[in-house]
């Protein structure tokens, strides 16, 4: 408005009051006026710190609970499972350090390994049914709640077909690495093959993380059937040597891996693959340029390991947190700016454990919902059972429950058979999953199955002969350690020699044999008979296995290579759950009979 020459005098001594007045305003409030003034930038700092936080094989642990015992997680090491408790670990962390000073990764194996997660894949599947959209996976909502920036696929990933994997990776707002991970046509990635992360430094460059994806190779075995002309699965040692240049590249400061891999350089697969199952010691030994590396698939803790790399003789520092939540992995980096870059000076790690914290509220009320469906699933009754069976000396006896496997598989496959097929000796192998299952008298409902049968296994008919048939049954023997004639057996420390497990130790129905303990590994088969007569070298038979052992899992001969009888994308599982349905009575008189036993030269230990 212009100003009146009448009022000009006026004006000009209200501005000067005005004028007064804000300057005494800023006066007063210095740092607001510092806002809109130029000031000195910070003097930039010579070093900083930050962590990288890792889980791995968290196989769908939500909560601090049990779905095949009905009740809150226990064992006799006081530990806890479930990411909720992680998820208060995690925000202690960056509460401690500084929001801008953590990041936090995962080792793959997410999705599979509880009822909560075989609930959201097949139950009520998060690709929906029918036209319908599905729910979104618990493990999507509770990882994106606690902020994860990467996690590398796990073979268990695959479990489920792609399809399923596909969309949990579309509900995760974090990437899934797999840089060894490809499509079978093209050769590229078919997962981001790695992420790059900044942190921020008030006056100084960003310090820059590549965060580089492994999975285990294994998965071209395990999940033959829902991989196979889709995706190919090279070596660790071989896909880090071409992206950790990559990365260094990109001006990366630091190189960090997260392998769902091993560190100890075996495989369970022998020779099958030219690429190596645990292979991270092997990538840290071979490639330069690695800082840290986040290991997984093992279900070991290992809260520090250092490993020279044998080209630069630097160290690079390895840490593996157990599994299902058991333990959090805290790497802490120490760096220095030199000429405009961020070098690593100083790195830690360790674990974390869980126990001593609370599950986080917010992970409890976000998936609380969730959790009550699947509780209310695996109560659910299919049936009655006329004793208590159990698997407590599954890995030492033939019990009654192994029988039950042996007995729906036997069956199954004989019902799909061809007719040549179908004249030939049928038989049965299976493994002890877990020596706690319990099958009680009364009502059998889903979780006592499932407690049984862990896995979710589909099931094959393979054709063997005799002769294959005992080295198959010689190599599940090197489960026993050797206990001389006259020597007492401990049950204590009869199995597990040589690292076997026992999801690894096959008993086989159909047929009768002794296990003489007393003989070395390889002689150990004795007496096998079909229907009382002496297998013979050349004598075929149909055997009833699970796709991970029938594709090579564990390692076992001949198996893999076996011509197939028969196949079904059914879990064992489910097939057992609609035995005991169909029947409305689980009987051990319909199935259980005693094959197999343990000898020492020729006496029976039990």
């Amino acid at each position: 408005m212009p100003v009146s020459p009448l009022n000009r005098r006026e004006f000009v001594k209200k501005s000067a009051v005005t004028g007064a007045a804000v300057a005494a305003t800023v006066a007063a409030a210095p740092a607001q006026a510092a806002d809109r003034t130029p000031h000195k930038p910070h003097k930039a700092p010579k070093t900083w710190s930050f962590s990288i936080l890792g889980t791995t094989d968290l196989h769908s642990h939500v909560f601090d609970w049990d779905y095949y015992l009905d009740k809150a997680y226990s064992d006799a090491k006081g530990n806890s499972v479930g990411v909720a408790r992680v998820a208060t670990l995690v925000k202690q962390q960056r509460a401690a350090k500084g929001e801008g000073h953590v990041l936090l990764v995962d080792a793959g194996d997410i999705i599979q390994g509880t009822s909560l997660a075989y609930y959201f894949a097949r139950v009520d599947p998060i690709t929906g049914t029918a036209g319908k959209r599905g729910p979104k996976h618990p493990m999507a909502t509770a990882m994106n709640h606690m902020r994860y920036d990467a996690a590398a696929l796990g073979n268990h990933e695959f479990n489920y077909g792609i399809d399923v994997l596909r969309k949990f990776e579309s509900q995760c707002r974090f990437p899934l690495l797999g840089a060894n991970a490809l499509d079978a046509k093209t050769l590229r990635p078919a997962f981001a093959p790695y992420t790059v992360k900044k942190i921020r430094v008030p006056g100084a460059p960003d310090i820059k993380v590549g965060i580089l994806g492994l999975t285990n190779p294994g998965i071209a075995i395990w999940d033959k059937d829902n991989v196979s002309g889709k995706m190919v699965f090279p070596g660790l040692v071989e896909q880090a040597k071409k992206y950790v240049p990559r990365l260094r590249a990109l001006g990366c400061d630091v190189v960090f891996l997260t392998d769902h891999s091993g560190l100890d350089g075996s495989s369970s697969y022998g020779d099958q693959l030219p690429y190596v199952e645990n292979a991270s010691n092997l990538v840290a030994e071979q490639v330069p340029g690695i800082d840290a590396i986040l290991v997984g698939h093992t279900h070991v803790e290992v809260p520090s390991y250092t490993v020279k790399n044998e080209k630069t003789g630097e160290d690079v520092l390895l840490s593996e947190p157990y599994c299902w939540g058991y333990r959090l992995s805290v790497f802490d980096f120490e760096v220095e700016l030199e000429h405009g870059r961020w070098k690593v000076t100083k790195k830690t790690a360790q674990t974390l454990n869980p126990n001593t914290v609370d599950e986080d509220p917010e992970i409890r009320e976000l998936l609380e919902a969730d959790h009550e469906l699947v509780v209310k699933y695996v109560n659910t009754a299919v049936g009655t059972c006329t004793e208590d069976l159990s698997a407590a000396e599954s890995c030492w006896k033939d019990v009654p429950i192994m029988d039950f496997i042996h007995e729906v598989q036997t069956q199954t496959v004989k019902a799909g058979l061809s007719t040549a097929d179908a004249a030939l000796p049928l038989i049965s192998v299976a493994a002890p999953f877990s020596r706690t299952a319990d099958i009680p008298a009364g009502n059998v409902t889903i979780k006592d199955i499932a407690g049984l049968y862990i896995y979710d296994n589909t099931l094959y008919g393979k054709k063997l002969t005799g002769a294959q048939l005992k080295d198959y049954l010689e190599y599940a023997a090197k489960y026993y350690f050797q206990v001389p004639a006259g020597t007492k057996v401990d049950t204590a420390t009869l199995t597990n020699a040589n690292s076997f497990w026992d999801y690894m130790y096959d008993t086989a129905a159909g047929v009768s044999y002794d296990i003489d303990i007393a003989q070395p590994e390889g002689s150990r088969i004795k007496n096998l008979a079909y229907n009382g007569t002496a297998v013979t070298d050349d004598q075929v038979f149909v055997v009833a296995v699970n796709n991970y052992r029938a594709n090579g899992g564990s390692g076992y001969p001949h198996i893999a290579a076996a011509d197939i009888a028969y196949s079904s994308t059914n879990e064992i599982r489910q097939l057992m759950i609609d035995y005991v349905v169909g029947k409305g009575e689980l009987n051990p008189a319909d199935f259980a009979s005693t094959n197999w036993k343990l000898t020492q030269a020729g006496t029976a230990v039990f």
